[in-house]
């Protein structure tokens, strides 16, 4: 069974430097606060693995913890380049970014391998593409029924994979509804699951659409109302369009970008986590008291 616990101490204890890390959602349900809580702990040296990396591993990146990036397409959605991984791609800023690059059909074939438990996965792709010539991670091999060629692609499995999503009970199993991603397939792929959730309720009450991931695959759930701002949880939240634009010129700029992260990851939660850390010294004292 899944433990229910706060964000904090989640991240703390499931994720470490040098892991391997999936945060995935599809349009909406993006685990941005989870991701926050990773830069103020400073994990570091991560490869980041992603569909469409978009604002959320921008972040990541420009805040000097990612060594490498898995991923298929990449930018600021309807706006245009993700400014501090370009940074990091062109000019090794704030650190060198190793890639492996791969089509969106590449992906998913990896994590439903990765899901499997199978080595790689096979797809009719990659043709006229040279990606295969700058990854190990894409091959080839022949079908032994019919002799055609068929693209290779090793599978993904994850130290850790972070979703965001709806409801999770009591238990810790977990629903979420919507554009689907890839999530169940990251989740059944990893070695560890951290979910991040909107609500916890007594009963999962099933949705249309809805996907149910059980309290066995997860380790950690917390409970995040508004963990997916910028994106969006359907039927909680909507998508703040005018952060995506806005992040533009932030992130455009090092000394901006330093300065937003400060402002709204590092010191906007610093109070917070001193009051609590002086909230558990009082709990700890006077629990000593009563004993």
């Amino acid at each position: 069974m899944a433990d229910i616990r706060s964000l904090r101490d989640a991240v703390r204890e499931l994720i470490r430097d040098g892991d391997t890390v999936a945060m995935e959602g599809f349009t909406h349900l993006i685990p941005f606060a989870a991701a926050h809580e990773v830069v103020r702990q400073g994990i570091t040296d991560l490869t980041l693995v992603r569909m469409t990396p978009d604002v959320i591993y921008d972040q990541l990146i420009g805040a000097g913890l990612v060594r490498k990036l898995v991923f298929s397409w990449g930018g600021n959605p309807g706006v245009g380049s993700l400014h501090r991984f370009r940074d990091a791609v062109e000019n090794g800023w704030p650190r060198p970014l190793e890639l492996d690059e791969h089509s969106h059909a590449g992906m998913a074939n990896r994590y439903a391998a990765g899901a499997a438990r199978l080595p790689f996965a096979v797809l009719r792709g990659y043709r006229g593409s040279d990606i295969g010539t700058r990854t190990r991670t894409v091959s080839t091999v022949t079908c032994p029924f019919t002799g055609e060629e068929l693209a290779a692609v090793a599978a993904i499995n994850p130290d850790v994979t972070v979703i965001h999503a709806q409801q999770a009970d009591r238990d810790g199993n977990v629903q979420l509804w919507g554009l689907a991603g890839v999530q169940k397939e990251a989740v059944l792929a990893a070695d560890r699951v951290l979910v991040t959730v909107e609500e916890i309720v007594d009963r999962l009450e099933p949705v249309p659409g809805g996907v149910v991931l059980p309290g066995w695959v997860i380790d950690a759930v917390a409970l995040v109302p508004g963990g997916a701002h910028p994106s969006y949880a359907a039927g909680y939240s909507e998508r703040d369009n005018d952060f995506y634009k806005a992040w533009d010129p932030i992130a455009r700029d090092r000394d901006v970008f330093r300065q937003w992260i400060e402002e709204h990851v590092l010191r906007e939660k610093r109070d917070e986590r001193d009051e609590q850390d002086e909230q558990d010294k009082r709990d700890e004292k006077n629990g000593e008291g009563a004993r």
